[in-house]
């Protein structure tokens, strides 16, 4: 049964909210170890144990958060691909299932240069002069890397990559598309600001599942301008071999001509056969 009209726009509002707020749980219940130390991290009184707590989120985030983000975008993926009827349980759970493994290695990257950001800063935070200065490069790098983490998933559900080519890849769009970058950031980060500090019902519903519709979507556009770019960069060449070749032929026909040939009804060469027009060869 198809409700149109008013009743109709209602159905659909409210399935959309279903499906977000589905996904959005089960990204939740995957990752839960994660989340549970979240609310310890919130809870904290001292430095220590701030320090502490998010040493345990990263050890466990490669196991937890990763891969259940990465089966959250892969439904995100369907959707903004036009296929929006697909199967929830199903999908999110095969898109654990098959980036469990890529999504685990990525974590452990993106862990990884995290540290190496962090302590970087940390140093050059604490010096003064040009190394001082230092600090602001390594704050760039640091938001190009949380940028291209949102690429980063988004590059694994829609490519068939290595891990390590994922993560290149992931780094160059952010850096090769600045503004479109910064855009998707910045609504991830409105995002978040409304989910913590407004409505907190957000994080458990809908939290996960917006940030993964706004990334794909604007990965989805980066990726279709590349993809006629290279269509472009493609049909040139095909133009240019095709001029080479017309070329070549003409050439060939020009030195053919002079030689005193001429191309029958077939389109096959006669020798001896042309003549100027004086009637003479």
């Amino acid at each position: 049964m198809e409700f149109r009209g008013m009743m109709g726009g209602f159905y659909r509002i409210s399935e959309w909210i279903m499906r977000l707020s589905v996904i959005n749980i089960l990204w939740v219940i995957c990752a839960i170890p994660f989340f549970l130390l979240g609310l310890v991290l919130l809870q904290s009184q001292t430095g220590d144990q701030v320090v502490q707590t998010l040493f345990l989120m990263a050890v466990v985030s490669p196991f937890t958060i990763f891969p259940s983000t990465a089966a959250m975008f892969t439904v995100a993926r369907k959707w903004l691909t036009g296929e929006e009827d697909v199967p929830l349980l199903k999908t999110f759970f095969r898109g654990y299932k098959e980036n469990f493994l890529q999504s685990m290695l990525g974590g452990f990257i993106y862990i990884l240069l995290g540290v190496i950001l962090y302590t970087n800063f940390r140093f050059y935070g604490s010096q003064t002069g040009v190394f001082g200065v230092l600090r602001f490069l390594v704050l760039s790098l640091t938001v190009v890397l949380m940028i291209s983490l949102f690429h980063f998933f988004s590059i694994m559900t829609h490519l068939h990559m290595k891990w390590f080519q994922i993560v290149k890849n992931a780094i160059l769009i952010t850096i090769g598309n600045p503004i479109r970058s910064l855009s998707m950031m910045v609504l991830n980060v409105i995002i978040l600001y409304v989910s913590f500090a407004i409505f907190t019902f957000l994080i458990p519903f809908f939290m996960g599942s917006f940030i993964a519709i706004v990334s794909f979507w604007h990965f989805n556009l980066i990726f279709g301008k590349l993809q006629e770019k290279q269509q472009e960069i493609a049909e040139d060449q095909d133009e240019e071999e095709a001029d080479s070749k017309q070329g070549g032929a003409e050439q060939e026909s020009e030195t053919r001509m002079e030689r005193g040939q001429r191309p029958n009804e077939s389109g096959a060469i006669e020798e001896g056969d042309y003549q100027g027009k004086n009637g003479k060869p």
